[in-house]
């Protein structure tokens, strides 16, 4: 688990290609210190399994999966990287909660600074779209930030000097894709609602109803409780 607090930029040092999976070397510094074979370092959001190490930074294999969901399958050598490292027990939780599995990509549409911060607007599909609430967390290339602007195409972002000047979004431009990962949380009371069916008719055997119909309504509350 991560927390969406970017703890180093890191830079693509080399990419072996295979079929349809890819193998990274990262160069870094920070988030080498006290990872071990087989620990997890988000890579631009994305949870990677650190398979070599050396003093100047790690290997990691990406798997069809990811590159598909994801933009590291436009990562060239040389970019720029924000890298995080799994999140330790006793360690602070600064952001939120971050599982590093992404759910898409969004486009950034556009980029304008506002005093001393600046605001990204982020296209995205309606999956993601509908997982977003105002003033909730969302992951852009592993970063935990907060929605500030919601329409049914779209979110913006405001983001502190602090926070551009030590992640890649200094180095974002309009047109650019970026990794986005939902709140978790949303995620799961979305697919509690979608999936609630209630058949009144049916028993398994238990005494329990079986599901039928969809969506969240006064009789599945009331079957469960909660009335």
């Amino acid at each position: 688990m991560f927390t969406g607090i970017i703890e180093e930029i890191g830079h693509v040092a080399s990419i072996k290609r295979g079929a349809k999976s890819v193998v990274l070397t990262i160069k870094a510094k920070e988030v080498i210190e006290g990872t071990k074979l087989g620990d997890s370092i988000a890579v631009n959001g994305v949870c990677l399994t650190v398979t070599s190490l050396t003093a100047a930074g790690f290997m990691a294999d990406v798997m069809h999966e990811s590159m598909e969901r994801s933009s590291l399958s436009k990562l060239k050598i040389g970019d720029a990287v924000n890298l995080e490292r799994a999140m330790l027990a006793e360690g602070r939780f600064g952001g939120h909660i971050v599982s590093g599995h992404i759910d898409g990509m969004g486009k950034i549409e556009k980029i304008r600074q506002d005093d001393n911060a600046y605001w990204y607007k982020i296209t995205a599909s309606s999956e993601i779209i509908n997982c977003i609430v105002m003033k909730g967390s969302i992951t852009i290339d592993g970063i935990s930030l907060t929605v500030a602007g919601l329409d049914d195409t779209s979110f913006s972002v405001s983001i502190i000097p602090h926070t551009r000047a030590n992640t890649i979004l200094a180095n974002r431009k309009v047109g650019d894709l970026v990794n986005l990962e939902n709140d978790i949380v949303g995620k799961y009371i979305q697919r509690f609602c979608a999936g609630a069916r209630l058949d009144a008719s049916a028993d398994n055997g238990s005494g329990s109803k079986k599901a039928s119909g969809t969506g969240l309504s006064m009789e599945m509350l009331a079957m469960n409780g909660f009335l």
